[in-house]
């Protein structure tokens, strides 16, 4: 069977839906081949009466809507294409799948096509994934599958919105599984703020997670088609997943899984201008990556000891590439430390400068995109860059600002919190948010708009706790003021013992101020 071939405008030739035919029904077994898009026989298959399992044909690579192969196979008892036939379709991203049905007498009957259809502009709920093509038998088959499939991988490019030769956003599936409406709100934000294109939005809200693939079967097949016909190469999980998992699921989908910890390090990375911020993030990124290390992650990693001249402990098998990489992220993460450390003692010489000169500090503290850049142009006359979203700034800001009464201040900006901070992350700015202690007062920013801005007042709490920094006088200002009703916000206002401002009006600021020099004396 492997030296039989199919010419690359057939879908299957009749010679070949003979044989297998007659194949099968000699064995009572369905039988099938893998063909290649040139018609060349990659894999010959034998199952049972009625099914057959395909071989593993690895994790697909690139981004690729389709395998290039094609599965062709018999049924004995005249059944069309099977929900198997188009879960193989869809988690294993074949070309197309071709049922031969066999006859009484062992001859090749009736044939029938089934391949994946992109979402379309109109697309209606409901409407069938899969485009099926029912021949009476082999020769009364119109299907030229060299024109078929370049058609479709075009509308499958068109849908995805890649055109060649010009940089797009990376398209990615949102799965949430926490419940509630602010996990949604949040992971969107952060996907948005990473910069990729959201191509759908999966919820699967109080379901239990799988132990080894986050989500069921049943659901992989679903998010896999989905991304087949969506354009999607990347999956976003709204939490954080153990490295068996992530693999588990890449491996099942041919997808790239991104959990919330990994989100969150692609836009610090993305967002750090200065040497200090990039250190942190470095740091932070290796810490993560480091237990998820494999083999295939470290396949391009420089051999070490090439040419080297033998010695003791230069015998024996020696390491292995996996090996090499962890040694070499640990020598990294070393050295990265040490830079950090040696930067944070830089930082403690301006921090004892600044408190000979007897000025006192207020560091400006919130969650992020709460509008604490924002606050402090408005204070300061400065022009940081700001943006309606997530961790739009990283790196500490320090700028003077004169008080009525008790003259030049410190004011500073400092990273945007979130619940939950990842640990790596938290531990890698820990030199640059311990800077927080040496302040007289902290301005904490809240989004008065925001529905959801008591859980995240407390997020911002469990950071300072776990920074043994509550002690330290804290005046909560309740910015975007022109948001919302004017007695809604002065009710929260009384409640929270704060001050409310429209940072970006620049209305309120007086009264900001006066709340502020009087903690200060």
């Amino acid at each position: 069977m492997f030296r039989r071939r199919v010419s690359s405008r057939q879908a299957v030739s009749p010679e070949l839906a003979k044989y297998l035919a007659a194949l099968s029904f000699e064995l009572g077994r369905q039988t099938g081949v893998l063909l290649s898009r040139e018609g060349v026989v990659q894999s010959v298959i034998l199952g049972d009466a009625s099914r057959l399992d395909l071989p593993d044909l690895g994790r697909m690579r690139g981004g690729r809507r389709f395998r290039g192969l094609r599965l062709v196979h018999t049924h004995l008892d005249g059944e069309p294409v099977t929900q198997d036939d188009l879960n193989d379709l869809a988690l294993l991203r074949l070309d197309l799948v071709a049922v031969i049905h066999v006859t009484d007498s062992g001859d090749a009957g009736n044939i029938e096509l089934a391949h994946v259809l992109p979402i379309s502009d109109d697309a209606v709920t409901g409407q069938d994934p899969f485009r099926r093509i029912p021949a009476a038998d082999i020769h009364s088959l119109d299907f030229d599958f060299e024109a078929e499939i370049a058609a479709l991988e075009d509308e499958f490019a068109r849908v995805a919105g890649k055109d060649a030769g010009e940089a797009q956003k990376e398209r990615a599936i949102i799965i949430v599984v926490t419940p509630g409406a602010q996990a949604l709100g949040e992971i969107t934000e952060l996907a948005r703020a990473a910069g990729a294109e959201i191509a759908e939005i999966i919820q699967f809200p109080g379901g239990r997670i799988h132990p080894r693939t986050v989500v069921g079967q049943g659901r992989l097949e679903r998010i896999t088609l989905s991304a087949m016909r969506r354009g999607a190469d990347t999956v976003i999980f709204d939490i954080d997943l153990k490295p068996a998992q992530s693999r588990a699921f890449e491996n099942a989908t041919g997808l790239k899984s991104v959990d919330r910890t990994q989100l969150i390090l692609d836009i610090f990375a993305q967002r750090a201008k200065s040497r200090d911020g990039k250190l942190q993030v470095e740091l932070a990124q290796l810490k993560y990556s480091l237990p998820r290390l494999t083999e295939e992650d470290a396949g391009l990693s420089r051999l070490a000891g090439s040419g080297g001249v033998g010695g003791i402990k230069s015998r024996g098998p020696g390491e292995t590439t996996l090996e090499i990489s962890r040694r070499r992220a640990r020598d990294r993460i070393r050295n990265l430390e040490k830079e950090i450390e040696k930067l944070s003692r830089q930082r403690g010489v301006r921090r004892r400068r600044r408190m000979r000169q007897g000025l006192p500090v207020l560091s400006i503290i919130g969650y992020t995109n709460a509008g604490k850049s924002t606050l402090l142009n408005a204070l300061t006359q400065s022009d940081i860059a700001v943006a309606d979203q997530m961790f739009v700034t990283l790196d500490t800001t320090s700028r003077r600002l004169r008080f009525p009464r008790h003259g030049d201040v410190i004011i500073a900006d400092t990273v945007g919190f979130i619940r939950d901070l990842p640990p790596d992350l938290v531990n890698a700015f820990r030199a640059t948010l311990e800077e927080l202690a040496d302040a007289d007062v902290l301005l904490h920013v809240v989004d008065v708009s925001d529905p959801d801005l008591e859980r995240k007042m407390d997020a911002v709490s469990h950071v300072l706790e776990d920074l043994k920094l509550q002690a330290i006088p804290r005046l909560v200002v309740m910015n975007k003021a022109d948001r919302v009703d004017q007695a809604f916000a002065e009710s929260l206002c009384r409640r929270f013992d704060a001050v409310a401002v429209s940072a970006l009006r620049r209305d309120g600021l007086t009264d900001l101020m006066a709340a502020a020099e009087k903690l200060i004396t």
